[in-house]
């Protein structure tokens, strides 16, 4: 496998990584040695191969940064802000906490629940090319990020499918998600639209929702409903080898409580192409175990990532960035 080494970092591995296409996910990159393991190190290091770096996770999809001395959410800000790269504000339904400047907690939902694999903010008309997540605190059991390489689970259903994928491919597909009022951290999906869209205006909040793509309905109870679609089942970005990436979240949203996933003709989506579906993007998941200040670098356009049920404590932090 090609690779062009950088003297600033020292090639890892960890359980759980697999080659995919001839790369290995997740890169690892530790110190060179034990005097470099300190933050400051690292933070030099990281603003001399910005551009290597960059490469680096569009090549391999996903990089963790692992043995360096990453003690808390101003570091890990740090650590965000020295690439320049633009933040993004997260909009979607998991409730979440600001830290510090552009770090956010990740979903607050229940521990016990397992957070279904997405790209970040899919359904949006700008989603983050890169999704940066930080453990503060590692879980003592579960709470893996899985990640999948997208171009697979759209290479197999192709295969299997190719009917079914030709047609909600020319179709397109629409999406509901009912959001209440105000938020509900007992579910993974308990934001509410004031939260998501920082206003208590319903008109002001509906304004925020058109200009993000969203169509509107108010309910009787408050509560806001929005529709979006048609969107896409797959896309082909710049730089990734030409791969079709399954960019929807059809599995997700699908019959779930508050949301349903539809051709946009209003055509049911097969149960059986669903099912499988899902069966697929759990067979092709990567994950490893968190340790105490690993950082974790995802090419949102690439990879599907979700939460492992998890016992508590844990704490891991997330930046979005353009």
């Amino acid at each position: 496998m090609e690779f062009r080494s950088c003297k600033e970092f020292k090639i890892g591995k960890c359980e759980g990584q697999k080659e995919v296409d001839g790369e290995i996910m997740p890169l690892v990159l530790q110190p060179p040695e034990a005097n470099k393991a300190k933050f400051e190190s690292l933070l030099l290091a990281l603003k001399n191969n910005k551009e290597w770096l960059d490469q680096m996770i569009i090549k391999h999809s996903a990089l963790l940064l692992r043995g360096y001395d990453v003690s808390n959410a101003e570091e890990f800000n740090d650590i965000v802000e020295a690439f320049g790269w633009e933040d993004i504000r997260y909009v979607g339904p998991a409730p979440r906490t600001h830290v510090y400047k552009r770090i956010w907690t990740a979903n607050e939902g229940p521990l016990s629940e397992f957070i279904y694999y997405h790209h970040e903010m899919v359904l949006i008309k700008e989603y983050p090319k890169k999704v940066i997540l930080y453990c503060e605190i590692p879980p003592p059991e579960g709470g893996e990020t899985p990640f999948v390489p997208s171009f697979k689970v759209t290479e197999r259903m192709v295969k299997e499918f190719p009917k079914e994928v030709e047609e909600m491919e020319k179709k397109g597909l629409k999406y509901t998600f009912i959001a209440l009022s105000k938020n509900d951290t007992s579910s993974m999906r308990g934001r509410g639209w004031e939260d998501a869209f920082g206003s208590s205006d319903p008109n002001e909040a509906q304004k925020r929702a058109n200009a993000l793509g969203m169509d509107v309905e108010w309910l009787p109870n408050g509560a806001m409903k929005t529709i979006l679609g048609p969107r896409d089942l797959t896309k082909v970005f710049n730089g990734r080898k030409g791969r079709r990436m399954w960019f929807n979240t059809m599995v997700g949203m699908h019959g779930k409580e508050h949301s349903s996933a539809l051709m946009a003709d209003g055509t049911e989506i097969p149960e059986n192409v669903v099912k499988r579906c899902q069966e697929i993007i759990e067979e092709e998941s990567i994950q490893f175990k968190w340790e105490k200040g690993d950082v974790l670098f995802l090419d949102n356009y690439a990879l599907l990532h979700g939460r492992r049920p998890s016992l508590p404590p844990r704490r891991v932090l997330v930046a979005t960035c353009k």
